[in-house]
């Protein structure tokens, strides 16, 4: 099976910034996309960024310019760099993943979440 741990969460002021960080580990050949994912009290979870095994990254236009994802595949780690921090970023952080668990099979996992709290 597929484990994710995820760090780097916590309660910082408008225009500061965090780091987040999400380590796969277990059963896997490989790790395909590797993502963040947030959801706001209320609101419906929402793609953050994403990476490709290309390196490749996609954000969601809110957080373009302020955020950077980036992957370590030798540690098959993602990080999400995030700056300029709003108000409205404050949610519940997930980290998303599509493991090639073999050469036909592919399974996507999910964090536990982490909270990310911006004062203004």
């Amino acid at each position: 099976q597929v484990q994710l741990v995820e760090s780097g969460g916590g309660l910082v002021q408008a225009g500061g910034s965090l780091r987040l960080s999400c380590s796969a580990s277990g059963i896997f050949v490989s790790i395909n996309t590797m993502g963040w994912y947030r959801q706001a009290p209320g609101k419906q979870r929402e793609l953050v960024a994403r990476i490709d095994s290309l390196n490749r990254p996609l954000y969601e236009d809110s957080v373009k310019g302020r955020f950077t994802i980036s992957r370590e595949n030798a540690k098959n780690t993602v990080y999400l760099q995030m700056s300029s921090l709003k108000p409205e970023d404050t949610a519940v952080y997930y980290c998303n993943v599509l493991a090639q668990i073999s050469t036909w099979t592919t399974r996507e996992v999910w964090g536990q979440g982490i909270l990310v709290t911006v004062s203004s």
